[in-house]
């Protein structure tokens, strides 16, 4: 009997989608300096916004193909539930949080959600944690700690439970979203311009009965039509491509990237400084990665 050698298409398509779900990640490192141009702006209303925005474009460029694509939005309920809850639940658990315990620990916990897509990604068919994937997500976590606390400077109370529950929601949501994707493979990516015009209608009902509008003014027009076009639009088209094709281990590692890419963004245009703790989550990070990469590495 004759062996059946490895498919190289095969391998050569998952690299391509690891690569494509890698995009991602960089997009998300310019969602801090596009944010601080929105300032000002309601959280649920720049949700409504930036979503709208990338639902726009969506549907545009659906339209210039001929219209085909539209035939993706005709999915099971399972699938617009998961995406749907999936993109929404994460960014208004994530707002809770920070509306009930404070910035430092509120992001601290939510970003346990890297490590969280490493862990469960073991529960997938045909994937298997090993001791290099768990490793190398917990550094990426220890530089994303640094980076986030600004050298550990954190301090856990309980008067802020409840925003630390949201924290561990928001973190569970979009890593559970993220792996339980896999189950959804054969469904185009176009159906993610569906869930961003379901997001933006809850993120506008909850502005109305949350919030106060205000008009945007200037530059926060041109942050909101930046983040809805790269950190809350296409990232999330790329990273459903990544999810559903590529090594969910690797991107959820390579996710620890996108706050040091973001506080590099952020020293470049003068908005945070260079120090020797964003030295060593570099390192953490990088290091991190690259351990975590290392089978789909050598395999390459």
């Amino acid at each position: 009997m004759t062996a059946s050698l490895p498919d190289p298409h095969s391998k050569s398509r998952r690299l391509r989608a690891t690569l494509v779900g890698g995009i991602a990640v960089l997009l998300w490192s310019l969602l801090a300096l596009f944010t601080t141009g929105a300032a000002g702006i309601p959280p649920f209303q720049l949700l409504a916004m930036t979503f709208a925005v990338a639902f726009a474009v969506s549907v545009v460029l659906i339209a210039l193909r001929g219209g085909g694509g539209f035939a993706a939005w005709r999915q099971r309920p399972a699938v617009w539930l998961l995406g749907v809850c999936g993109l929404f639940g994460y960014h208004f658990f994530y707002f809770v949080a920070l509306g009930n315990a404070p910035a430092v620990e509120a992001s601290l916990i939510a970003y346990l959600w890297p490590l969280l897509i490493v862990v469960f990604s073991a529960l997938l068919p045909g994937e298997r944690l090993h001791w290099f994937h768990l490793s190398g997500a917990l550094l990426g976590l220890a530089g994303a700690a640094l980076l986030v606390t600004k050298g550990g400077q954190v301090a856990f109370r309980g008067e802020f439970a409840l925003g630390y529950l949201a924290a561990v929601a928001c973190a569970l949501t979009w890593s559970s979203y993220s792996v339980l994707n896999r189950r959804f493979g054969a469904v185009p990516t176009e159906v993610v311009g569906g869930f961003c015009g379901a997001v933006a209608l809850l993120g506008s009902l909850c502005h109305l009965f949350l919030e106060t509008t205000v008009v945007p003014q200037g530059l926060q027009w041109l942050a909101i039509l930046g983040l809805g076009l790269g950190p809350v639009g296409a990232a999330f088209f790329v990273w459903d491509y990544g999810t559903k094709h590529g090594n969910i281990q690797v991107l959820g590692a390579l996710s620890y990237g996108a706050p040091l890419l973001s506080t590099l963004v952020l020293i470049a245009f003068g908005q945070a400084e260079a120090t020797k703790v964003v030295a060593v989550a570099c390192l953490l990070i990088v290091a991190g990665a690259v351990l975590a990469s290392k089978d789909f590495l050598r395999k390459t």
